[in-house]
């Protein structure tokens, strides 16, 4: 068992007190996805959602995200989304505005920018709470509270603070625990809401409202699907860079050759995360206003989940997230410069050409990666039209759910396996090149 790499992570102290203080946090996040908001009557939930046959497509849309919190109607109901939200509004601020950019870059910059990050989740929080107040007052008996007003107020600033409190949780995972603190929250709640899931598919089996055969063929589905997106994300091309010998002083620098790793997917699973929150924040507004507001209920209607138009801004979305996403990280311009300055050269390419060369061949990998993960997005509104699965199982047996859950998984890995090679152990895979995306 000495050379077995699970049991070797245990044996590292630092792993080992990362591993508990992240449990402790996702079992706080899961108490606060279950506690009820005051002024709201939890029986009256349970009978409204029970006595919807054929579930509520966008109940069971906010639910995947949240880990069930929203149905809940919990203190944690719009978890992480808002303030994802708000960082895709500030990250294209920073390309339409470039003052804001240099400031970024300036000193204490980038500290300011997260600042202004949170105020504006704060805001976001607050639109998207009183749609929530508008909603539950459509639920027979759901809220207790006989003046609305009072009730809006406490559950605006109820939910507003439960999805701060949240988001200082992934934080605090990304500081003290094993990383990728937000996107733990997401992988948590999607976890949470699969026993539930199976458990249905199981009692529609065994009622035969859906053919054991179609939940066969889905599983393979899964399963070859996994093995498609690993296989995806470790992916990569690597381009070749040749840098000559330096003398500077007495020393000799230079005179090796390495190379750039481009992932075929470079952003990973951020544009399915982006594209998804950017839809969300719409979707739930219009939701939640629309039974008062015939514009807003027509919205809804056209941006249901399950429909043809949703899916179609969800590919489109997630292609932009994707190219949007890798030009932020992956700057050919700041790439071909640091070549440029260190004396390095790509073999058959002109200095004066790097960046364009570069440019090139991340849009060559962009565009299929990009369109791969738009497939497997929409794979739950297939399998639910041809096989007639219910889209809380569907949303959880393919597309966003098993990007979230692969990519974080990955990524985890990844951090777990550079604190093992810092304590001389082998990581977790044979080759050891895992490399992190945090969110």
């Amino acid at each position: 068992m000495a050379g077995n790499p699970i049991v070797n992570m245990f044996r590292v102290k630092e792993i080992r007190e990362r591993a508990f203080f992240t449990f402790v946090i996702l079992a706080v996040f899961r108490f606060g996805s279950i506690l009820t908001m005051p002024g709201i009557n939890p029986q009256a939930l349970t009978a409204y959602f029970a006595q919807l046959t054929k579930g509520n497509a966008f109940v069971d849309y906010m639910d995947f995200f949240a880990g069930g919190a929203f149905s809940n109607f919990s203190v944690f109901m719009l978890g992480v989304m808002p303030y994802i939200s708000t960082q895709i509004i500030f990250q294209l601020a920073l390309i339409i505005f470039p003052s804001l950019k240099r400031m970024v870059t300036e000193e204490g910059g980038q500290k300011k920018f997260q600042k202004w990050t949170r105020i504006g989740t704060v805001f976001v929080c607050l639109i998207q709470s009183l749609a929530v107040t508008v909603y539950a007052a459509n639920i027979p008996g759901a809220v207790v509270i006989s003046n609305p007003v009072f009730f809006k107020i406490v559950a605006m600033i109820t939910v507003t603070t439960g999805t701060m409190v949240t988001i200082w949780l992934g934080e605090q995972i990304t500081a003290r625990g094993i990383g990728n603190g937000i996107s733990m929250l997401i992988f948590a709640g999607i976890v949470a809401r699969m026993p539930s899931a199976v458990w249905e598919l199981g009692r529609m089996v065994k009622n035969g409202e859906i053919n054991v055969v179609f939940v066969i063929v889905a599983l393979i589905m899964f399963v070859a699907i996994v093995a498609l997106v690993v296989f995806e994300q470790q992916g990569q091309r690597k381009i070749p860079v040749h840098y000559a010998k330096r003398v500077v002083g007495r020393k000799m620098y230079g005179g090796q050759s390495t190379y750039i790793p481009f992932k075929i997917n470079p952003s990973g699973v951020i544009p399915v995360i982006f594209a998804s929150s950017f839809l969300t924040f719409p979707l739930q507004i219009a939701s939640s206003l629309g039974p008062n507001v015939r514009w807003l209920s027509r919205l809804a209607t056209f941006l249901t989940p399950s429909g043809v138009w949703y899916n179609i801004f969800l590919v489109l979305l997630i292609v932009f997230f994707a190219y949007f996403y890798t030009q932020v990280t992956l700057n050919p311009t700041e790439i071909a410069k640091n070549i440029r300055e260190n004396g390095g050269t790509i073999p058959g390419i002109r200095t004066d050409k790097i960046e364009d060369y570069l440019q090139k061949v991340l849009n060559r990998l962009v565009l299929p990666g990009s369109l791969y993960l738009a497939g497997i997005a929409v794979l739950p509104t297939i399998i639910q039209r041809l096989f007639g699965f219910p889209q809380s199982i569907s949303m959880l047996m393919g597309g966003t759910s098993l990007l979230i859950l692969v990519g974080v998984d990955l990524d985890t890995m990844s951090q777990i396996e550079s604190i093992m090679k810092m304590h001389h152990h082998d990581g977790l895979v044979k080759k050891g090149k895992l490399r992190s995306r945090n969110l």
